[in-house]
């Protein structure tokens, strides 16, 4: 049996230990190294990279995307997409979502992985329909979590209407780390008995349980597994590429990887990731093992989230009410998924309730807008009370909410004028309009305050 990689170096590796930090001009050079190794795809956008681009690095996220392009000629190119959030977080009308995806394509993108926090499918139909549409891989992922009502039945069954979608292949997601060997081993079972399209598995080694996750993966019959240069592996990213590539070919499976061209990666990000660690912003917290999300089920991220809350409000010595209560939350509001954007919403209340002394008694507009349903369905019944208590008499949406979003790209268009040169730059101000406009009004003054020189010979 053959395994194929996917590279996550360049986006949820560094997303997950650097912040999104690290500028296209950090590995430039190596990619072109990387498009030799045999990976099955380089994931290298969407996610947070568009966002930094804009507000840190002072790159265009399209630029950066078509560079990456011009250096990888025969390696798939693959993107995280929230379907209908895309890379915001909030649901963006029809027409703005299907030019994203058009142009993610056009600039380069092969596979587009879209995913929805709650797994409402309602809320990938467009998304999933443009990318094929345009030619593109459409894999759809699953985000993982565990709840009385997460059963393997239940997954089996979303995987059957995502391959019915038009799903190219299937992710499973599971962005905290949580997920077991066996439990892998039971999924990854059940779906290759459900679907005949590839299944990948994307995990992270907070938890330290990735090794055995994917490997129990692999031997339930996982097509893709993905993972970090060695350098760039472990703690909040995901498990070592060259070690996982070392153990599945001892056990006897096939894959591609090239172990010298392996070798002249990892040696590229090593003084990478010593410079970030000497500068600080590899903090050595992110790359150790994190048990507290298998008993909480908080990812890493959301835990740091609840700290700083804390802290900010002198109240730190209240954590493990915190902690206590998150679970409550979730419970309370149908057990969605501990993912951007419904970790935040559920942390925040949480904190809110602990810090209140009456639960409940404030909520952000975002758990409004989730209780009355423009995130979508989520996976359990939300509580009445907490329906009651949050909403009042005021109805609650049941049909899928973006449809009822007017067109907004002509108006975005308008909106930015002359600032924008394509329509990448439109949307990259549709999904940031404050640090787009930032981005696009300083490059503008940049190219106008060019000094023209004339040589004339004496």
């Amino acid at each position: 049996m053959k395994v194929r990689f996917t590279e996550t170096v360049l986006r949820d590796a560094q997303q997950s230990l650097l912040a999104t930090r690290m500028p296209y001009s950090v590995f430039e050079d190596i990619l072109k190294a990387m498009d030799r190794a045999g990976y099955y795809s380089l994931e290298c956008w969407g996610g947070a990279t568009f966002d930094s681009c804009l507000r840190y690095l002072n790159e265009d996220p399209w630029e950066r995307l078509r560079n990456i392009r011009k250096n990888v000629k025969n390696t798939k190119l693959q993107m995280l997409l929230r379907g209908q959030n895309l890379l915001g977080y909030k649901h963006y009308p029809d027409d703005v979502v299907r030019k994203f995806v058009a142009k993610a394509i056009e600039n380069g993108i092969d596979i587009i992985r879209n995913f929805d926090a709650l797994n409402d499918l309602r809320n990938l139909e467009v998304s999933v329909d443009e990318t094929i549409k345009r030619g593109g891989e459409a894999q759809i992922a699953i985000s993982y979590t565990t709840s009385p009502v997460h059963t393997l039945e239940a997954y089996a069954k979303l995987g059957k209407q995502m391959e019915e979608m038009g799903a190219s292949s299937i992710c499973i997601k599971d962005m905290a780390g949580i997920m077991g060997p066996q439990e892998a081993y039971d999924l990854v079972k059940a779906l290759k008995e459900t679907v005949k399209v590839p299944i990948d598995l994307h995990t992270h080694s907070t938890t330290g349980l990735a090794p055995l996750t994917l490997l129990k993966a692999v031997e339930a019959g996982a097509d893709i597994i993905d993972t970090s240069i060695s350098s760039m592996s472990g703690g909040t990213s995901q498990y070592s590429t060259e070690s996982m590539v070392y153990a599945l070919r001892q056990l006897g499976y096939e894959v591609d990887l090239d172990d010298a061209v392996l070798k002249e990666i990892n040696d590229y990000f090593k003084p990478v990731k010593n410079k970030y660690l000497e500068t600080g912003l590899l903090d050595p917290y992110v790359m150790g093992v994190e048990t507290d999300a298998l008993n909480y089920q908080i990812p890493g991220g959301m835990l740091s989230n609840l700290i700083a809350q804390l802290k900010a409000q002198n109240a730190i010595g209240r954590l493990s009410e915190v902690l206590a209560e998150t679970p409550k939350v979730r419970a309370e509001l149908g057990y969605p998924p501990l993912v951007t954007p419904m970790s935040q919403m559920v942390g925040v209340q949480a904190v809110s309730n602990v810090i209140a002394g009456e639960r409940y008694k404030n909520v952000s507009k975002e758990v409004r807008a989730y209780v009355r349903g423009e995130y979508g369905t989520p996976p359990g019944e939300i509580d009445p009370e907490i329906i009651k208590k949050v909403l009042g008499d005021e109805p609650r949406i049941t049909d899928r909410y973006a449809a009822s979003l007017p067109p907004e790209f002509e108006k975005f268009k308008k909106e930015i004028g002359d600032l924008a040169k394509s329509d990448e730059d439109v949307l990259s101000y549709a999904l940031f309009p404050a640090i787009a406009e930032k981005f696009l009004k300083e490059r503008k003054e940049k190219e106008e305050n060019k000094a023209v020189y004339t040589i004339v010979e004496a």
